[in-house]
């Protein structure tokens, strides 16, 4: 449950805009802007390192840019929701691509803003994350809703990430489906056997699946392989 005053942590790496945000929330009693970072891998360090301290969740909210340099907010999505499940993620971003909104949603965002949204849009769609709702401007959720009624159109334009997988571990499902062994996985991708069984856990862990044919099942139903 998120608490009356929000701690807000934000990545962002354009300065202006990251400061905006900072100031627009600052003026807002319900938010306290508790950390910000000019890219994703410094806020996961710090999530990382909070974790270690406590199982509490150090932030109620996250701000997240999607194009920040070393590490993309999608990715950065998945790691925290993995490290703190409870934190609403919202991503502020300028790209308003079906698939890219797909990506975000299913790597585990909890709502999809485009930065062209006013201040005043931004903080109330925040309250939208307090009372539990999900927060999308109107452009967004039309695009969502396209999609979805698209019917095999949108299995063509969900890329294998819409499932959380990586392009390695989509590599490493597409050989399993076809019948190798780690030992062939593992030689045909300049990989060890440990590191494909890494991966292999990855999968089932992201397809929330337990053994190898239903990952592969998975996978086949939203047309990856």
């Amino acid at each position: 449950m998120i608490p009356a005053r929000m701690r807000v942590v934000i990545a962002e790496d354009r300065v202006e805009y990251r400061k905006s945000l900072e100031a627009v929330l600052s003026l807002e009693s319900e938010f306290e802007v508790a950390a910000s970072f000019p890219d994703a891998r410094q806020l996961l360090a710090a999530a990382q390192a909070a974790k270690r301290r406590s199982a509490d969740r150090p932030w109620d909210v996250a701000l997240m840019d999607i194009a920040m340099p070393g590490l993309s907010g999608i990715e950065a999505t998945r790691e925290l929701k993995t490290l703190f499940p409870e934190i609403s993620v919202v991503i502020l971003t300028v790209f308003e691509e079906p698939h890219t909104i797909l990506e975000a949603i299913c790597a585990g965002a909890d709502g999809y803003l485009l930065k062209k949204t006013t201040a005043a849009e931004l903080v109330e769609q925040l309250h939208v994350i307090a009372s539990g709702g999900s927060p999308m401007t109107s452009e967004v959720a039309r695009k969502v809703i396209v999609l979805l009624r698209g019917g095999s159109d949108t299995r063509a334009a969900i890329p294998p990430l819409a499932l959380g997988l990586s392009d390695r571990e989509l590599q490493v499902l597409k050989a399993l489906a076809d019948g190798l062994s780690y030992k062939r996985i593992a030689d045909m991708s300049n990989l060890s056997v440990h590191t494909v069984r890494t991966y292999l856990r990855r999968i089932y862990r992201k397809l929330q699946v337990s053994t190898s044919t239903e990952a592969v099942s998975r996978a086949a139903k939203a047309g990856l392989i």
